[in-house]
């Protein structure tokens, strides 16, 4: 059972998509920061990269948006001939300070602005308009040939003179009136556009899309939905009076939640999404799989762990691979992950069963509704794969960097920090002429240190200079940081005040 889950709070909504019981995806929207993809903003170009083919345009964000030169067109160029606009660069389709209508294709992710293009398209229910382009596609999840056929045939006798359309793959089954009332709401909507878009000045914003609740009931909320449920009855009502405008049929599935325990924790979702911070994923067989992010890629490593298996080693290679498979699947869609995907299975030297974990992962990966291609094994034994970048992976909405370790998940070992605290002792003896010490410490790296009580004890006789240490949570499980030196009598008297 296909369930959809929504927490609504003052800061932020949060969106869970459950297969069963399992969480798979998670879509969080806060105010402060909400999601801008499908925005149409009227900006300025600020600067034109010849040699990236690309150019910067303020749209009113914090990062300039950047613009490759394919999308670039501008709206008299969308049904040329594509062979005679190849050779063009991005300084003969835009010009530095020249004002263009540009829509945001992907999110700004971590140190990038958001993407944009001039070729605008406006989802509805059903159908995607394209104003620019006169031409008329099928989705591709849509596979039975005479359906298709069927939908193309009944859209190109409606569709708006010169424009395009893309019948989305929810649009199967649907009756050519269905069509009509989407087409009828998005050139409502394209008028609209239109004519805000020649008022103002840049940057400007002329049109936002839906928020998460609404996109969710737009693009996610079909019959394979059993049941949706809200725990807001504020946005449960605005987004049943929704329903009951694009799809009355599915009004019975919407629920309100009111249960006096959060909705998160009734369901069992709080607990997945803290599963899916963490680097180590334990399967039921009692194998494993880590997961190492960096800038450039991701690399899952899988490990039989605990597995032992019950007929032979190759046996027990296989099973923990195949389950590893689904849940490196179900991982990529949860968290976020995308680009280069790199998967180092346990080494299988049967090609039959190479196969079927290659087949295996094509198939779970056809439920991710983001574009993914699989590039096949490697001689190592490596799973190559993308997925399209299309917002921040999950950790990166849910933590932030700790300012200890400044992300690299680790800190100075208590050997190190012994070592930092034989050098300050020594310049100290070097430059001054002090008994006493008293050494700023985390309390956390205090503890660890004691084990080599010996040591510091050593540091004392070689430096002549008795250290003391005040415990202090305000300090980093890195840092060291002398407080008062002076005679052993000055600084005792101020140890014993402290704690006096």
């Amino acid at each position: 059972m296909n369930q959809i889950i929504a927490s609504v709070s003052l800061i932020e909504t949060k969106v869970a998509l459950l297969e069963g019981q399992e969480l798979v995806e998670l879509y969080i929207d806060r105010k402060n920061s909400r999601r801008i993809v499908g925005n149409i903003y009227k900006g300025r170009v600020i600067n034109v990269l010849p040699g990236m083919e690309a150019a910067f345009v303020d749209i009113g964000l914090e990062k300039n948006a950047f613009l490759y030169v394919k999308d670039a067109l501008s709206e008299e160029m969308f049904n040329q001939d594509v062979t005679k606009l190849k050779d063009l660069n991005i300084r003969e389709l835009v010009k530095p300070g020249q004002e263009i209508v540009v829509q945001v294709i992907k999110e700004p992710i971590s140190s990038k602005g958001a993407r944009v293009t001039r070729n605008i398209t406006l989802p509805g229910r059903y159908l995607v308009l394209m104003p620019y382009t006169d031409y008329v596609g099928v989705s591709r999840q849509i596979g039975n040939t005479a359906e298709r056929d069927r939908l193309k045939s009944e859209i190109e006798e409606i569709k708006p003179a010169n424009m395009g359309i893309i019948v989305r793959t929810v649009a199967a089954g649907k009756e050519k009136e269905d069509f009509k009332d989407d087409i009828k709401f998005l050139l409502k909507l394209w008028l609209k556009i239109e004519k805000d878009k020649k008022l103002g000045y840049p940057p400007k914003t002329i049109y936002k899309d839906f928020d998460i609740l609404n996109r969710t009931i737009r693009d996610t909320f079909t019959k394979s939905i059993e049941r949706f449920v809200i725990d807001s009855p504020e946005a449960y009502q605005q987004s049943l009076e929704l329903v009951e405008l694009i799809s009355p049929h599915l009004k019975d599935k919407l629920k309100l939640y009111e249960e006096p325990i959060d909705i998160f924790e009734y369901y069992g979702i709080e607990s997945q999404i803290q599963k899916a911070l963490e680097k180590k994923i334990w399967l039921q067989s009692g194998g494993y799989i880590i997961i190492d992010l960096t800038e450039a890629l991701t690399v899952i490593d899988v490990n039989t762990g605990k597995y032992v298996g019950s007929i032979d080693l190759e046996d027990t290679v296989f099973k923990t691979n195949m389950e590893a498979t689904k849940e490196i699947a179900k991982q990529l869609r949860l968290r976020n992950i995308g680009g280069i995907i790199i998967m180092d299975f346990i080494d299988m030297t049967n090609p039959n069963q190479k196969q079927k974990v290659l087949e295996l992962l094509e198939k779970e990966l056809s439920k991710d509704r983001t574009r993914t291609k699989v590039l096949g094994m490697t001689q190592l034994g490596l799973v190559e794969m993308t997925r399209k970048k299309v917002r921040d992976r999950i950790e990166s909405t849910l933590q932030t960097k700790c300012p200890t370790c400044e992300g690299t998940g680790r800190i100075l070992c208590e050997q190190t920090m012994l070592t930092k605290l034989e050098k300050m002792m020594i310049r100290t003896q070097k430059h001054t002429n002090a008994a006493a010490a008293i050494v700023d410490v985390n309390p956390n790296t205090y503890e660890a240190m004691m084990v080599y009580r010996t040591v510091i004890e050593e540091i004392e006789l070689q430096t002549n200079i008795k250290v003391y240490f005040n415990k202090s949570s305000a300090l980093s499980f890195d840092d060291l940081k002398v407080r008062s030196i002076g005679s052993i009598e000055m600084i005792q008297k101020l140890v014993d005040q402290k704690y006096s």
